[in-house]
C-alpha cells in the first residue's frame, strides 16, 4: 500500500470515529497523536498545520478526513471563471444537500381485515383447541380426586385472557366452548385463577408461543427486538426522607420479545422484573428464534448495542442493525466495528434496515390495546403466566389475520411436554 493510500485509510478512520468541527471556512480535526488538541484544515487549498503536511506538503490524513465528511454531509459545486487578462479562477463551494423524502403509505386490505375481525372469536377457539391438542397430559395419580385436564385448563385460561372480562362473566363463553366440543369440562372460575399459579405452566406457555409462530416461518426473515412493561395490581410504598412524605408506585413486569417485521408474529419471549437490563436478554431471544427460523436481519435500539450481541446475531447468519451510542468508536473489532463503519459511510442504507425496529413497537401496541396493559393476577408466578397468555393470544390473532391476507392454513405439530 502506498503512503498516500495509507493516509486515505487513516482519514476514513478519523472521519468515522471522531467529531470534526467547522468555524467559517476552516475545519478543526482532533489530533490522534496528542501533539496538540486540533489541527486546522483548509479544504479548498488542501492544507493542514500538522507536522506531516509541513514535512511533505501533500494532503495528509486530516485533509482526507475533512473531504470525507464534506462529501458525506454536503454536495460540492465547482465553478471556473476567466477574467479579462485570461486568468482562470476555480471556486469550490460546498452546499448542504437537502433531500425531500415522500412519506410511504400502505393501503389497507379492508376486505381481508373485515373477514378476520368478524370471524376472529370463532377461529380463535378452533386454533387454540388445535394448539392445546399437542399438550401431553401429565400422568394422573392413582388415588384421590381426578385432576382437571391440562388441555382443558390451558384452553380455559388463554381463552379467558382473550375475552378480557372477569372470571364470572367469562363462564358463559366457557360453557359455549364446551358445547362446541373444544373442552370436556367447564371448570369453576376460581380453578382458572389457581391454575395460573402453577410454576410449570410458564415453560408450557413459552412452548405454545413458539409453536404458534411456526406456521409463518416460511414468511418471516427479518426480526426486531425490544421490551415493554406491564403494570400489576401490586404496589410498593416507601417513605421519602427528602420530601418527608410517603410515596406509592405500581409494581410492573417487563416483557422482552422478538418479532417478525412482516406479520408481527412473536417468535420468542422472556418475562422479567422491571429492573432487568435489556441487553443481556438478546442472546437467548435470538438463539431460540434461530432454532426454527432463518434469520436475515435483526434490528434493535441502542440499549442492545454491544460487541457480544453483534457477534451472537452474526453467528446465526443474520446482519445486526443495532443503533450505536454517542460514544461508540467502532474500535472493538469484529462485527461491531464492521457495522459501525457501515453506519458511518452508508447511513441512509443502514437506517432503512434499522427502522424496521418500529414493528416491535407496533406489536406491543397491539397486545396492550387489545388485551390491556394491566395484569390482574396478584401472585408473582400468575402475573408472569398472564403476561405470556397475552402474547399467545396476540400470536393466534396474527395467524387469523394471515389466514385471510396470506391464505395460509395453520397447523401445529410437535408434542409439548408438561414439566
Amino acid at each position: 500500500m502506498s503512503e498516500q493510500s495509507e493516509r486515505k485509510e487513516r482519514g476514513l478512520a478519523i472521519a468515522a470515529r471522531t467529531k470534526l468541527r467547522k468555524h467559517g471556512e476552516t475545519w478543526y480535526v482532533p489530533s490522534q497523536s496528542g501533539y496538540k488538541a486540533y489541527y486546522s484544515v483548509d479544504p479548498v487549498a488542501k492544507t493542514c498545520d500538522c507536522p506531516d503536511y509541513e514535512k511533505r506538503e501533500a494532503p495528509c490524513k486530516h485533509v482526507y478526513a475533512v473531504e470525507i465528511v464534506i462529501e458525506r454531509e454536503s454536495s460540492t459545486i465547482t465553478t471556473s471563471t476567466t477574467n479579462a487578462h485570461g486568468i482562470t479562477t476555480t471556486t469550490t463551494t460546498a452546499t448542504e444537500a437537502v433531500k425531500v423524502t415522500k412519506r410511504v403509505t400502505y393501503r389497507q386490505d379492508w376486505t381481508s381485515y373485515n373477514k378476520a375481525q368478524t370471524n376472529e372469536k370463532a377461529i380463535f377457539q378452533k386454533l387454540l383447541h388445535d394448539l392445546c391438542a399437542n399438550i401431553v397430559e401429565p400422568q394422573q395419580p392413582e388415588n384421590g380426586r381426578p385432576p382437571l385436564s391440562y388441555r382443558d385448563m390451558l384452553f380455559s385460561i388463554v381463552f379467558k385472557i382473550y375475552s378480557t372480562v372477569s372470571g364470572r362473566r367469562f363462564m358463559s363463553d366457557l360453557n359455549d366452548a364446551k358445547e362446541k366440543g373444544y373442552i370436556t369440562k367447564a371448570c369453576h372460575f376460581n380453578s382458572i385463577f389457581n391454575f395460573l399459579e402453577k410454576e410449570n405452566l410458564t415453560s408450557v406457555l413459552q412452548e405454545m408461543i413458539r409453536a404458534s409462530s411456526l406456521p409463518l416461518k416460511a414468511i418471516e426473515r427479518d426480526f426486531a427486538v425490544d421490551s415493554s412493561g406491564f403494570t400489576t395490581c401490586n404496589y410498593v410504598r416507601w417513605f421519602d426522607e427528602k420530601y418527608g412524605a410517603e410515596k406509592t408506585a405500581n409494581v410492573w413486569l417487563k416483557a422482552h420479545l422478538m418479532t417478525g417485521v412482516k406479520t408481527h408474529i412473536v417468535t420468542s419471549v422472556e418475562i422479567t422484573g422491571k429492573d432487568a437490563n435489556d441487553s443481556p436478554m438478546l442472546p437467548a431471544l435470538v438463539e431460540k428464534t434461530a432454532e426454527n427460523f432463518i434469520l436475515h436481519e435483526v434490528s434493535a435500539d441502542k440499549g442492545y448495542s454491544g460487541n457480544e450481541n453483534h457477534e451472537v446475531i452474526a453467528k446465526t447468519g443474520a446482519t445486526p442493525y443495532i443503533a450505536f451510542k454517542s460514544n461508540a468508536t467502532g474500535a472493538t473489532g469484529g462485527m461491531f466495528e464492521k457495522m459501525f463503519f457501515f453506519y458511518q459511510y452508508k447511513r441512509e442504507e443502514f437506517l432503512a434496515h434499522y427502522h424496521k425496529r418500529s414493528n416491535v413497537e407496533s406489536v406491543f401496541s397491539m397486545i396492550k390495546a387489545k388485551f390491556s396493559t394491566r395484569l390482574r393476577s396478584k401472585g408473582d408466578t400468575a402475573q408472569v403466566n398472564e403476561a405470556l397468555c397475552k402474547v399467545l393470544c396476540h400470536n393466534i390473532c396474527v395467524l387469523i389475520q394471515s389466514v385471510f391476507e396470506l391464505g395460509i392454513a395453520p397447523t401445529f405439530c410437535g408434542e409439548i411436554e408438561v414439566a
